[in-house]
């Protein structure tokens, strides 16, 4: 798959070419009724179906229909990952920070990335790229975003126990290196996670994921989730 293939690609990805096992048939073979009239709804798939990856609820739904109501409902913290190496986890970030309902993720160095892992939900989150970690800040300030890098390095406050700002980005490294030194000291504050093995570090990946549901477990309306 072209790694550059993303929101605006005509083509189909990963979870839409089909074979996918989930997803409903044709709406007059799955409901047998008539098709509401419900703008939200798109033709080509209550004509052929909706194997795409989405919840229950967003069957049959255009791609539009869905981006604008998880607007209404998205979270004011953001994601930032720095991309100098062409890190193959960004996809995962994505997908993850989808999955939260993540205001938007921010991809600082190298443009390009490789969207497998994304699973096609970056057409459904917004994604903003930034030259350099400059960049980044000026954004952050603009729209009054705390810093917040995660990695587990000297001085940092345990994850487990932060208070995490409500609007904030959370800004990984890529694998390996970790946050750039730049990024450290721009940062209001640096959080680590727990570990208790071997390894010196957790996949970037993961990382985000659990610093996200840390921001999720502190703020979310639990009683508007899936």
């Amino acid at each position: 798959m072209d790694d550059r293939a993303g929101d605006d690609s005509p083509h189909p990805g990963p979870t839409e070419w089909g074979e996918h096992p989930h997803g409903v048939g044709p709406w007059d073979r799955e409901h047998g009724t008539s098709v509401p009239e419900d703008p939200r709804l798109d033709p080509e798939l209550i004509t052929h179906g909706d194997r795409r990856n989405v919840v229950d609820a967003y069957r049959y739904w255009t791609r539009e229909a869905i981006v604008a109501d998880i607007d209404r409902r998205r979270h004011p913290f953001h994601v930032a990952i720095e991309n100098f190496g062409h890190d193959a986890n960004i996809g995962t970030v994505v997908r993850t920070a989808n999955a939260f309902a993540a205001a938007a993720v921010h991809i600082v160095g190298r443009r390009r990335w490789n969207r497998r892992g994304a699973m096609v939900t970056d057409r459904y989150q917004h994604i903003e790229h930034h030259a350099d970690i400059g960049e980044l800040l000026e954004y952050a300030a603009r729209h009054d975003l705390t810093v917040v890098a995660v990695d587990n390095v000297p001085g940092s406050v345990p994850l487990e126990t932060a208070r995490l700002p409500l609007r904030c980005l959370l800004l990984f490294g890529q694998e390996g290196p970790g946050v750039t030194d730049d990024a450290k000291q721009a940062a209001a504050m640096t959080v680590s996670i727990a570990q208790f093995g071997s390894t010196r570090s957790i996949n970037a990946g993961v990382a985000a994921g659990i610093a996200m549901h840390a921001w999720v477990r502190q703020y979310a309306d639990l009683t508007t989730s899936w």
